[in-house]
C-alpha cells in the first residue's frame, strides 16, 4: 500500500487544473442559463443546472484540497487531510441522489413519453459533452490518486453520459420518433452512476469509520509484531487508515521477561518491520514488561490507559 508520497506530484499544477475545470463548467452554466431565458427552453436551463452541479462538486473538491494542506494545530492534531474523504462522501452521496432521481424521471417518461424539443437540445448536449470531455481531461490523472478528485471526476463522467444520452436519444426520436429510447438510456446511465457510486462510497465510509486498510490483513500485521525477537504479545491494537494513503497502528506490546533493558531496540525493530512490510509509517506502541502486563487484555481496542500498570 502506498502511503502517499507519489500523490504530491505538483500540487499547484493540480490546483490550476481543478480551477480551470471549475471555470469551464461555470462558463457553460451561465451561457446555458442566458440561452435558456432568451430561447424560452426549459431543457436548456435544466442542463445548465446539471453543469452547475458538476461545478459545485469540483468546488467542493478544490476547497478540500486546499484545506487538507493546512498544518496540524492544537485543534486538529491529526491535521486536515481527512477533509478530502469528507468531500468525497458529500459528492458520492449527491451522485446517489442524482442516480435515484434519474430512475424516477425515467419511470415517469416510460408512463408518459415526452416529445423532444428539436435539434437545439441535441446541439446544446453536444457543447456540454465537449465541456465534460475538457473537464475529464483536466482531472483524470489526479483522480487516480485522490478519492476526493475521483468523486468529482465521477460526477463529470455521469454528466458526460447524460449528454451522450441526450444526443443519441434526441437524434433517434427526431429521425424515427422512437420516444422510449430516452427513458431507456436514462435507466442505463442511472444504473451506471449508482453502481459506481456505491462501489466507491464503501472505501470512503470505511476510512471515516476508522476501519483498517482493506488491502492489509490486520492479523498479518499483528503476527509480524509477535514474530519480532523480544516480543511476548500484542493487545489493545487499533489499526486504521489515517487517510487514503496512510495507515496507523496503536497497540500495547508485551516485552518478554528479562528483556526490558532491550525494550527500545525491540520497539525500533517493530517499527522498521511494519514500515518495511506494510508501509505503516505511523506507529504508537505502549510497552509493558511481561510481569506487569494488562490483566485479561482484548486483542483489539480496550479500555483507557489510565488504569493499567506498566513496567
Amino acid at each position: 500500500m502506498g502511503h502517499g508520497h507519489h500523490h504530491h506530484v505538483d500540487l499547484e499544477a493540480g490546483d490550476r487544473r481543478v480551477f480551470a475545470a471549475i471555470a469551464v463548467n461555470m462558463g457553460l452554466t451561465v451561457a446555458q442559463i442566458v440561452g435558456g431565458i432568451v430561447s424560452g427552453s426549459l431543457a436548456l436551463i435544466a442542463d445548465a443546472l446539471h453543469n452547475f452541479s458538476d461545478a459545485i462538486s469540483l468546488i467542493i473538491a478544490f476547497g478540500a484540497r486546499k484545506i487538507a494542506r493546512r498544518p496540524r494545530d492544537a485543534e486538529m492534531t491529526f491535521g486536515y487531510g481527512r477533509v478530502e474523504v469528507v468531500a468525497a462522501l458529500i459528492n458520492y452521496t449527491t451522485l446517489i441522489v442524482i442516480g435515484l432521481y434519474l430512475l424516477y424521471e425515467a419511470a415517469m417518461r416510460f408512463a408518459d413519453p415526452q416529445p423532444v424539443e428539436g435539434w437545439l437540445i441535441v446541439i446544446i448536449a453536444g457543447i456540454a459533452l465537449i465541456v465534460d470531455a475538457v473537464t475529464a481531461a483536466l482531472t483524470y490523472a489526479m483522480s487516480k490518486s485522490s478519492v476526493n478528485i475521483r468523486a468529482a471526476f465521477l460526477h463529470n463522467v455521469a454528466d458526460a453520459l447524460g449528454s451522450v444520452a441526450v444526443i443519441v436519444a434526441g437524434t433517434l426520436i427526431l429521425l424515427y420518433d422512437w420516444r422510449l429510447i430516452d427513458p431507456l438510456v436514462t435507466v442505463l446511465i442511472a444504473g451506471y452512476i449508482l453502481w459506481q457510486s456505491f462501489r466507491e462510497i464503501g472505501p470512503v465510509i470505511r476510512i471515516l469509520m476508522l476501519g483498517s486498510p482493506p488491502e492489509i490483513e490486520t492479523d498479518a500485521v499483528l503476527d509480524t509484531v509477535r514474530g519480532i525477537d523480544g516480543v511476548m504479545g500484542i493487545h489493545h491494537a487499533h489499526f486504521w487508515q489515517m487517510d487514503e494513503h496512510r495507515a496507523a497502528l496503536d497497540a500495547h506490546v508485551v516485552i518478554a521477561e528479562g528483556r526490558w533493558s532491550d525494550a527500545d531496540a525491540v520497539k525500533e525493530r517493530i517499527k522498521a518491520a511494519l514500515a518495511d512490510r506494510f508501509d505503516i509509517e505511523h506507529t504508537t506502541l505502549e510497552l509493558e514488561c511481561a510481569r506487569h502486563a494488562c490483566d485479561d487484555p482484548s486483542e483489539f481496542g480496550g479500555q483507557g490507559h489510565g488504569d493499567e500498570r506498566h513496567g
